[in-house]
C-alpha cells in the first residue's frame, strides 16, 4: 500500500482530499509568539509532543526560541520516537508502571536526559530497581494534581515523602515537580479569569515545591502550565517551564486564545449537494474528530455550519443558498488536535497556496 504524498509545489487546489494541511505562516507566527514572550523570561516553553507527534515541528519551535530546549511526551513510545528524531531532553508526563516500559525508560535515559512523572511509591521503587540494574539514572518529577482529578499527588505531605524516598533510592534522581491544569467547565475565558484561575492552580504546585525545599531537598524543575496559562506562568516567580501544546496548531476549543492562529486544517471536497442549502464533503470522523460532540468548524465561509460528521462524510448546512457546489473545496478546523493528528500519516505543509514540505507523523499510534 502506498500513501498519497503530494509533490513539492503542488497547489492547494490540486491536493487530493481529504488532506490535513499545516499553514506554515500560521505555525511560525505561533512559535514567534512564544519566542517573543519568553525571550527575557526565566520561564521557558517545554512544548508537548502528544498533539504534534512530529520531531521536525518540535525542532522548529526550539530553533525559533523561547524554549528550554526540551519537550514533553505523554507516552514512552512517543519519547522513543522523539529521541530517534534528535530531541534529547524529554519529560514523560504520564505515569509508567509496567516493568517492560520502565526498562525502556531506563534505556532511553542512557542516551538522553529523561525525566518521568511519578505519583506513587510502588512504581518508583520498581523504576529504581530496574534503572540501577541497567546502570541508568532516570530523573523523577512528582506530579501534583491541581485540578484535573486524575494522576498526581493530592497532599503536600505526600510530595515531601516521595521526594525523600527518591533521594534514598539508586538509579533515580529527584528533579522537581509538575502539574497540568484544566480551566473549569463553564468558566469565563477572558484574560482576567484565566489569570485568576491559573495563578491559583499553579500556586498549588509551587506549595509542594516549597515544602520539599524546606526539607533541604533541591527542586531543579517546576514544570507546569499549558496553552491557556502560557502568559500566566511567566508572571509567577518559581515557574521554570510551561507544558504548552495546543497553541502550536490551535483548535476551536481554545479559540479564546486569540494571540495564536489556526495552523492545522483539513481540506475537503464537496461530493454531493442533495438540497439547495446542504453540501456533503468527503471527510468523516475517521479523519476528523468531534470530542464531546463538538463538531468541526468550517473555516472562512460565513453562514455555513457543520450539521453532522459521519464515518467518511461531513454534512454542511447553510443559512440560505449553499455557496459550495460539487467539486468545490473547503477547509475545516478541529475542536481538538491530539485525536485528529493521530489519524493521519503526514502533515502537508503549505505556504502561499503551495506545498512546501511533507512531514511524516512518526509518533502516530504510539499509545504505549
Amino acid at each position: 500500500m502506498s500513501i498519497y504524498r503530494p509533490q513539492i509545489g503542488t497547489l492547494l487546489a490540486e491536493l487530493d482530499t481529504p488532506c490535513m494541511i499545516v499553514d506554515l505562516d500560521a505555525l511560525e507566527h505561533n512559535f514567534d509568539v512564544i519566542a517573543d514572550l519568553y525571550a527575557d523570561s526565566p520561564t521557558k516553553m517545554r512544548e508537548h509532543a502528544k498533539n504534534i507527534k512530529t520531531p521536525i515541528i518540535l525542532h522548529k519551535q526550539i530553533r525559533a526560541g523561547g524554549t528550554m530546549g526540551g519537550i514533553c511526551t505523554a507516552k514512552t513510545a512517543e519519547a522513543e520516537v522523539m529521541v530517534e528524531g534528535g530531541l534529547t531532553d524529554i519529560l514523560i508526563t504520564s505515569q509508567v508502571v509496567a516493568p517492560d516500559k520502565l526498562a525502556r525508560v531506563a534505556a532511553l535515559s542512557k542516551i538522553a536526559d529523561i525525566k518521568l512523572s511519578v505519583d506513587s511509591d510502588g512504581p518508583l521503587n520498581e523504576l529504581s530497581r530496574i534503572s540501577s540494574e541497567m546502570g541508568a539514572d532516570v530523573g523523577v518529577v512528582l506530579e501534583v494534581d491541581t485540578s484535573m482529578g486524575r494522576g498526581g499527588i493530592r497532599a503536600i505531605e505526600r510530595g515531601v515523602e516521595l521526594a525523600k524516598m527518591t533521594n534514598d533510592l539508586p538509579g533515580v534522581t529527584f528533579r522537581g515537580v509538575m502539574s497540568h491544569q484544566s480551566l473549569a467547565a463553564g468558566a469565563d475565558n477572558d484574560r482576567e479569569s484565566r489569570f485568576i484561575e491559573g495563578r491559583r492552580y499553579i500556586q498549588m504546585c509551587l506549595d509542594v515545591k516549597d515544602a520539599i525545599e524546606a526539607e533541604g531537598i533541591s527542586v531543579d524543575i517546576v514544570s507546569t502550565g499549558e496553552t491557556w496559562t502560557y502568559d500566566v506562568a511567566p508572571e509567577i516567580p518559581g515557574v521554570d517551564e510551561v507544558q504548552g501544546g495546543t497553541y502550536a496548531l490551535m483548535a476551536t476549543q481554545a479559540d479564546y486564545m486569540d494571540a495564536f492562529q489556526y495552523a492545522v486544517k483539513v481540506l475537503s471536497t464537496v461530493i454531493s449537494t442533495p438540497e439547495s442549502n446542504v453540501a456533503v464533503g468527503d471527510v468523516g470522523y475517521r479523519a476528523m474528530t468531534s470530542p464531546g460532540g463538538v463538531l468541526p468548524r468550517v473555516d472562512g465561509i460565513v453562514g455555513v455550519e457543520v450539521e453532522s460528521l459521519e464515518a467518511d462524510v461531513i454534512v454542511l448546512r447553510s443559512d440560505g443558498e449553499m455557496p459550495l457546489d460539487v467539486g468545490d473545496q473547503f477547509l475545516l478546523l478541529s475542536a481538538q488536535q491530539d485525536i485528529m493528528v493521530n489519524r493521519w500519516d503526514q502533515f502537508v505543509a503549505v505556504r502561499n497556496g503551495k506545498v512546501e514540505a511533507v512531514w511524516p507523523i512518526l509518533a502516530r499510534g504510539c499509545h504505549h
